[in-house]
């Protein structure tokens, strides 16, 4: 089995890309379920976000405390600010992205919110010098179609439908920024000092908003706590946190189009506990994503991969120049 090397001036074991992909698969099942968390609470979206991060940081905390203080302590200078503006970018992600599942349905805010890979990929090729073959970008454009007929049964709704719909578009985009930089900074940062920053920064960055909208963040019955600890625990702390783990050995690009299965199991899981039938175009739609991740992985890991990629394994990353990029 291909192993995936660590950057240079690491210690760690290399990393088998089996293993770096079946990690990538967990973290999009178990990630699948925050829809389902969120439709299930009461309270309002910016403090569903702001919990659901506060918590994950607070969890994170006692293993950091205990075995990466020195990693926490070698975080500073460029990777510091990018690690918080990592942070900055999910919190917009999970603000826009959770209030857009108060406007429209679970499929329709899942899938809108995974059409980041076209911004991934163009961003991806510029910052981190990351290229894929003419085939893996078909399998991406097949998995945005699919994305496009989930919408459209949302658009012909009306206006709170489509509402929804482009709030879920702005937490694309917040999405793209937080994957291309943990990409770039997670070559040089361990996992854990990395995810409690990001993470504790975009609570603070929620905190802010919800305080800026006089959102309240407290006086809740003990139901929403169970929903706010279940949304920390399974889909950030394992979902994203495993996720960030897999950035450091696969590609942007392939960790972003394997993101967009998620809506498959949310769908799954709506139709089982809210009863949302999907109609023909979302079938259709999802039907369309799952080819389109499967000619996507299949391209990028195939023959025409290492040569669109040509002599780039070694180039430096436009992000922080002055270190190797894996």
């Amino acid at each position: 089995m291909a192993e995936v090397p660590v950057p240079a001036g690491k210690t760690a074991a290399a990393v088998p890309k089996g293993a770096a992909y079946l990690v990538l698969g967990a973290a999009v099942l178990v990630a699948a379920s925050s829809s389902i968390w969120i439709r299930l609470s009461t309270a309002p979206s910016l403090a569903i976000a702001f919990w659901r991060l506060a918590l994950a940081t607070a969890i994170l905390a006692v293993p950091l405390g205990l075995w990466h203080r020195q990693g926490l302590r070698e975080l500073r200078g460029r990777d510091l600010w990018l690690a918080a503006a990592a942070g900055g970018c999910l919190a917009l992600h999970f603000a826009a992205w959770v209030a857009s599942l108060r406007y429209t349905s679970v499929a329709s805010s899942t899938v809108l919110v995974t059409t980041h890979p076209f911004l991934v990929l163009a961003a991806g090729r510029w910052l981190l010098r990351e290229r894929v073959p003419p085939a893996a970008v078909a399998g991406v454009l097949l998995a945005v179609l699919g994305g496009a007929l989930v919408g459209w049964g949302d658009f012909r709704l009306g206006g709170t439908a489509l509402y929804g719909d482009l709030l879920a578009l702005a937490g694309a985009v917040a999405v793209a920024g937080y994957i291309l930089i943990g990409r770039a900074v997670r070559q040089r940062v361990e996992i854990l000092p990395y995810t409690a920053l990001v993470y504790g920064v975009a609570a603070l960055t929620l905190l802010l908003l919800a305080i800026a909208t006089g959102t309240p963040v407290a006086g809740y019955p003990a139901r929403e706590w169970w929903l706010f600890l279940a949304l920390a625990v399974f889909p950030t702390v394992v979902g994203h946190t495993a996720m960030n783990w897999a950035l450091r050995y696969l590609r942007a690009a392939v960790v972003s189009v394997s993101i967009l299965g998620e809506p498959v199991g949310a769908t799954g899981l709506a139709f089982l506990l809210f009863g949302e039938v999907p109609g023909g175009l979302a079938l259709a739609g999802g039907a369309l994503i799952l080819t389109g991740i499967g000619v996507f992985l299949v391209a990028a890991e195939g023959p025409a991969a290492g040569r669109a990629r040509g002599g780039s394994e070694g180039s430096r990353d436009s992000l922080h120049p002055e270190q190797p990029a894996s």
